[in-house]
């Protein structure tokens, strides 16, 4: 471990961010949990009298690629917060920088302070750990709603956290519906989350998000229609099993591989189950895995890494894991998990 990397927790976010300057970059996930920390950062450091930038990571992106490095250059002498989105070695600071996130590290950015909740139990959401470094700063209690839409949207409604408890008072049924709904424009052919953003950013509440009240709802709503509609056809794949291992393959513009690897990890009591999608991105295939009990998708994954493999590929959750490969790494990922010709792919169908 790196002499000058630092381990911190929500309360130690006030004195990490005195390094900042005045016009720092949030740069956040684009899934339910990723924004509602950005907006809980975001306008947690408003109240400091500091005017963040925002950057949702897009279709295809991923925070710790070079192209995305090269991108944050630039905006880093007042400090970049990274949301959401990972904790690896590959991030390169030029200034400050805080990574505020719950998946299990790929690596440690030495010269930045990283507040993870990996070591907790249960493990918090990035947005319930960004609501408590904003408490830490001040009084937050308004941002409660959104640290609840990320542990929703994540799926820990459930894991006994005390603020997910207090935060039902505020109506769970609403705060449900948001949740999905701020989840839907990450997983359209677009991809583009920032309508989802702007909504919460300006709501204030969950109820607010789904009155209609602002425009960006009937935006939402056009991208869960779209969803459901590429979703439904999804589900109508049929999964190919080798030992303990079920792939479902299917072709669709949209990100609906978790949706699909949920659904079938029920059924498929005691399987890996993978839900790939070779209609995402051309030249790649893009799939989500989930398991029960006491896997291990991050090992696993690590044991049939192919060659090719880069920043993209397993990473996640020990539960909820994924990833992307290119076409001839996704055949011989396949191959090595002993499924046949059937599940490899050439260029002409992953176009």
């Amino acid at each position: 471990m790196a002499a000058d990397l630092r381990i911190a927790s929500p309360e130690d976010f006030p004195e990490a961010l005195r390094a900042f300057g005045p016009e720092p970059l949030i740069v956040c996930h684009n899934d339910a949990d990723g924004l509602s920390a950005g907006v809980i950062l975001k306008k947690a450091l408003e109240r400091q009298g500091r005017h963040p930038a925002i950057r949702i990571v897009g279709k295809g992106e991923n925070a710790y690629s070079d192209a995305f490095q090269a991108e944050l250059a630039p905006r880093r002498r007042d400090g970049v917060i990274l949301a959401d989105v990972g904790t690896s070695s590959a991030l390169r600071p030029a200034g400050p920088a805080i990574v505020v996130d719950h998946h299990v590290p790929t690596g440690l950015p030495a010269g930045a302070t990283v507040i993870s909740g990996i070591e907790n139990r249960p493990v918090p959401t990035s947005s319930l750990i960004a609501y408590r470094a904003a408490r830490a700063l001040g009084p937050a209690e308004d941002l409660l709603w959104l640290a609840a839409i990320g542990l929703i949207g994540d799926l820990a409604e459930g894991e006994g956290f005390p603020e997910m408890e207090s935060a039902r008072a505020l109506g769970i049924t609403a705060l449900r519906k948001a949740a999905s709904l701020v989840n839907a424009p990450r997983r359209t052919a677009k991809g583009d989350a920032s309508a989802a953003f702007a909504l919460l950013d300006k709501a204030e509440g969950p109820k607010a998000v789904l009155s209609g009240a602002h425009t960006e709802t009937a935006a939402l709503l056009d991208a869960k229609a779209e969803v459901a509609r590429e979703l439904d056809a999804a589900r109508k794949a049929a999964p190919k099993i080798v030992g303990d291992v079920a792939i479902i393959r299917f072709h669709s513009p949209c990100q609906i591989h978790p949706l699909v690897a949920q659904a079938w990890r029920g059924r498929l009591k005691g399987k890996i189950v993978i839900a790939a999608n070779t209609g995402y991105r051309p030249g790649f295939v893009h799939f989500a895995a989930r398991a029960e009990g006491e896997r291990d998708l991050i090992a696993f994954f690590a044991a049939h890494r192919p060659p090719g493999a880069d920043e993209q590929y397993g990473n996640g959750h020990r539960l909820a894991s994924g990833g992307a490969l290119r076409l001839p790494d996704w055949n011989l990922f396949v191959a090595d998990l002993g499924f046949g010709a059937e599940m490899g792919l050439d260029a002409r169908e992953a176009a």
